[in-house]
């Protein structure tokens, strides 16, 4: 961990991170074909949007003449040919892949992928470089430093680590590998969608190149991203070792479209700040690793607002009683925490309501859910004098809201003969449909006003049965945008710019 370099954060304040950065950096889009027909196709278009092509010859259903394919591009290439056992999809025996491995290393490949195991079967060629692969599927490798020397005896040019990255855990080893000073360099590929975690800070911390697939539907393993997902999405290529990040919770549609206009919104003011998705995990080691990552901001969405409530040192006087929290600040006195989204749905069923200072006084409001958005729904509107009841498929944890908030309960069974002006669906557990745990779209009349907050910004059955129906609906990306603009305010202090949000929406 030497070699401190400067960097800044939200507000251009001078910080410093603890990794070695190496001197180069690509992206390296994988390539699957099947057919010798399609796959020249492919690499031509991989070499349009990739520093490094690898072409993954355990996918070929015959074997394919490698020197003709190497011939396509000018671009650097990889040639792997993986097992199963590895993550490959090699169906041959193993004299076969190592006589494809040879072959390929006679037509002059610029790297050659090889497991540890068969390392020392394939001698060095010509000027094809070593890269020799480490792969575990069950989880992290502990004992790093052996394997590495394991690799560098193995006549290796490059040390590559793969495992699953499931959560910021997982990816934790994994960066401390490509990023700590060696006498070779070492890449990595995490397995799984948080592979985008590591892939990022690879892109900030030193790794040689990232991995990525070409299209959807053409990745090495599931969850890959693609290279157009890291280009428009992420804005990879704006990474650099002075990029300050700002932590994702989750991987969903909602995170994926936060993250598209927040990125979008750093580049047009040109801030070197860009968004990192993580999966939690366990939160007892995340505050250290934040604090090393130089990370000083977290946007949550959805469910995951009640699970982060122990990572915050401090929650707003207002957002307390609600139990649920979208956006994590540090500070010196440690992590404050926020709730957005209360006051963003707040606002717009009032202005429903044509506004004023009490404009939800005496009517009557019914809150279907439970967990931490439900019940930081009710806390919304018992704030503003609402006639609050609250109804969920789990009675009892319902009851304990209404308990908390100092609210009615309505036991599910008896939802529909309850009378509400305002429905709000506050919970992703719950769907339309008649099975027990259901809503039935019957409880939607046409003079209610209808709002869900339960996966913002999009538009469940239940909402669009309640307009359907004749209900007065409230737009849910407006309120999605309405608590971005928010939080982007609150970490960076500018106003979110309207054409970010724009383009974001639009991609």
């Amino acid at each position: 961990m030497a070699d401190v370099r400067a960097s800044q954060d939200y507000h251009g304040k001078s910080v410093t991170h603890p990794f070695l950065r190496w001197s180069f950096l690509m992206i390296c889009v994988t390539v699957t074909p099947k057919s010798r027909t399609l796959a020249p196709a492919d690499i031509l278009n991989a070499a349009r949007h990739g520093d490094i092509i690898e072409l993954c010859l355990d996918y070929f259903v015959k074997e394919p003449d490698i020197k003709d394919l190497l011939s396509i591009t000018e671009k650097p290439m990889i040639v792997s040919c993986r097992r199963k056992e590895d993550g490959g999809h090699w169906q041959g025996t193993e004299e076969q892949r190592l006589m494809l491995l040879r072959q390929a290393i006679v037509a002059g490949p610029e790297y050659v992928e090889l497991d540890l195991e068969i390392a020392p079967k394939v001698p060095r060629f010509g000027d094809t470089k070593r890269v020799i692969s480490f792969t575990r599927l069950d989880g992290p490798e502990t004992d790093i430093q052996d394997i590495f020397y394991q690799a560098s005896n193995a006549k290796a040019d490059i040390v590559k680590f793969t495992w699953p990255t499931p959560d910021l855990d997982s990816a934790w080893p994994l960066l401390a590998a490509v990023s700590q000073k060696r006498i070779l360099p070492v890449v990595g590929m995490g397995l799984g969608r948080p592979e985008l975690t590591f892939s990022l800070l690879g892109l900030k911390y030193g790794s040689p190149w990232i991995y990525a697939a070409l299209e959807p539907g053409m990745e090495s393993h599931p969850g890959q991203a693609n290279v157009h997902e890291l280009i428009e999405t992420y804005h990879c290529q704006d990474i650099d070792s002075k990029t300050v990040f700002v932590a994702i919770a989750g991987f969903g549609p909602a995170q994926t479209l936060g993250t598209r206009i927040l990125n979008a919104a750093f580049a047009e003011l040109e801030m070197n700040v860009r968004c990192l998705p993580i999966e939690l995990g366990s939160t007892s080691q995340l505050k250290k690793m934040l604090d090393i990552l130089k990370i000083r901001a977290i946007v949550v969405k959805g469910t995951l607002g009640r699970q982060l409530l122990e990572l915050a040192d401090h929650i707003d006087k207002h957002d307390e009683q609600s139990q649920y929290i979208n956006l994590l600040l540090k500070t010196d006195k440690g992590w404050n925490g926020y709730n957005t989204l209360w006051r963003a749905a707040l606002k717009a069923v009032e202005q429903q309501f044509g506004g004023g200072s009490r404009p939800l006084d005496k009517r009557n409001v019914m809150v279907i859910g439970n967990g931490g958005i439900a019940q930081s729904m009710v806390h919304a509107v018992t704030q503003r004098k609402g006639l609050v009841s609250v109804c969920g498929p789990n009675d009892k944890e319902a009851q304990l809201t209404a308990a908390t908030c100092g609210c009615r309960h309505v036991p599910f069974q008896n939802l529909y003969e309850t009378l509400a002006d305002v429905i709000i669906i506050a919970d992703p557990n719950v769907k339309s449909g008649t099975s027990r745990g259901m809503v039935n779209p019957s409880v939607f009349q046409p003079n209610m006003t209808v709002i869900d907050v339960s996966n913002l910004p999009l538009e469940t059955d239940l909402l669009i049965e309640a307009r359907d129906r004749g209900c007065k609906v409230i737009d849910s990306s407006e309120i999605f945008t309405d608590q971005l603009k928010s939080q982007f305010r609150a970490f960076t202090g500018k106003d979110l710019p309207d054409l970010a949000i724009q383009s974001g929406m639009e991609a």
